[in-house]
């Protein structure tokens, strides 16, 4: 792994007070024993993320936004998202950048990961469309505002929230159509905010959106087959591979473009998001070792493979078989020159990932090992923290005070430092 490791965590607290845990002890320098900053290598870089949909508001048509697939899933399927909350308002970040921005300068931050909210700038998803310089303005002032309080803006073209009026067109990323618009809305993006915003990504975890968008129908834009679930249309077993492929189509052009129009002025990096959880075999058999091994393909192999290697897994071409599209000599030679920006995943809710923190030291070694040792930018990674969370490393329910002093959160920062900068090491 390269010394150069930018990290941006998602609520970060790094615990510099407490003594790491026996094991984790043993493998590390004494200068490092409590936990400091002085640990990790000068370009470490320590910042907080989101998403547009997710804080931004503002999304009436007040502000010259249409509604993206997002605002079109909330409204239409509430009975799907907890609260039947949507991101209307959210948390107001369109009013109060100003006053988040200074409490990440406070905590110390250096980098703030953000997304552009495609139907924000592109109200109907396309240049003819027309474009709306209320958010084209929202996101100039944004960026200008981190950069002048020492935050780095990194950047994500798209995070999930497709312009609906491109879904109702041609089915958005079911169609070969979207890589044409998707290049024009980057183009966009790099000529506006290209000459500030030095860290791009073009998409994010395209294996959660495909699956949770297409499979299992339970985010936007709501897609899948009777049997998978509650879904007024889909097909599970081929749409999000489609999606996937379309994606990288997408990703390939875009960053051809940057590389070739904008990168010799610009002098920027840019890359793609993918979801990273680590799996363990069951049991020390060779049949749950395939398994492990299978699942990482799937996971991450879907999209990592076909960047570093022109192709999908091996493995998925002979278990998804006709259902996975192919790649041109052309399109697999595009995929192959370009970087990866990864982001990694370690993190426990009420029912889809346990807490690891070993597996995130080895993930990012095998990573390093399996796709030719690239540049590596873990972009996100935290701890959700509700009372009814059995913590299998802590070993107990979680009581409510132990929610108000935050121990959980910072005992799951603390350890994942510890074995990242092992990994490091």
């Amino acid at each position: 792994m390269r010394t150069h490791v930018v990290v941006l965590f998602k609520l970060v607290i790094v615990a510099y007070l407490l003594t790491c845990s026996k094991g984790v002890h043993d493998q590390l320098n004494e200068e490092c024993i409590p936990l400091s900053r002085s640990c990790f290598p000068s370009d470490f870089i320590f910042g907080t993320a989101s998403s547009a949909y997710q804080y931004e508001g503002a999304a009436s048509e007040e502000y010259g936004k249409e509604p993206s697939i997002w605002d079109t899933f909330t409204k239409e399927h509430p009975e799907k998202i907890p609260g039947g909350s949507s991101g209307q308002v959210a948390n107001d970040f369109y009013h109060r950048y100003k006053d988040d921005i200074r409490m990440m300068k406070k905590i110390g931050f250096e980098s703030f990961r953000l997304s552009i909210s495609w139907s924000r700038i592109l109200p109907r998803g396309t240049i003819s469309g027309g474009v709306n310089f209320d958010g084209i303005n929202f996101y100039n002032n944004l960026i200008d505002d981190l950069l002048q309080n020492g935050i780095k803006p990194v950047v994500t073209l798209f995070h999930w929230d497709l312009p609906q009026a491109l879904e109702d067109k041609y089915g958005g990323f079911l169609s070969p159509d979207i890589v044409d618009d998707y290049h024009n809305y980057a183009n966009l993006c790099f000529a506006q905010y290209g000459d500030r915003v030095k860290h791009w990504t073009t998409f994010n975890e395209p294996y959660i959106f495909s699956t949770q968008g297409y499979e299992s129908g339970v985010m936007a834009p709501g897609r899948c087959s009777d049997y998978a679930g509650n879904c007024p249309n889909g097909d599970s077993g081929t749409e999000p591979y489609k999606v996937v492929h379309h994606i990288l189509l997408a990703h390939a052009d875009v960053v051809d473009l940057y590389r070739k129009k904008f990168h010799p002025t610009q002098k920027g990096i840019i890359g793609l998001v993918e979801t990273s959880q680590w799996a363990e075999p069951k049991f020390q058999t060779l049949e749950s070792r395939k398994a492990a091994k299978r699942a990482l393909e799937f996971m991450h192999g879907w999209v990592f493979d076909p960047i570093v290697f022109g192709d999908y897994p091996k493995i998925m071409r002979s278990l998804v078989g006709h259902r996975l599209p192919k790649f041109t000599d052309a399109q697999s030679e595009l995929l192959k020159v370009l970087q990866m920006i990864c982001m990694l995943i370690s993190q426990s809710s009420t029912f889809w990932l346990v807490i690891y923190p070993k597996g995130i030291e080895d993930l990012v070694l095998y990573l390093k090992e399996k796709y030719n040792n690239p540049p590596l930018y873990i972009t996100e990674n935290g701890v959700v923290d509700t009372p009814d969370v059995k913590r299998g490393f802590l070993d107990t329910f979680i009581p409510n005070d132990w929610l108000v002093d935050d121990r959980v959160r910072i005992k799951y920062h603390h350890d994942h430092l510890w074995h990242l900068l092992n990994a490091i090491k």
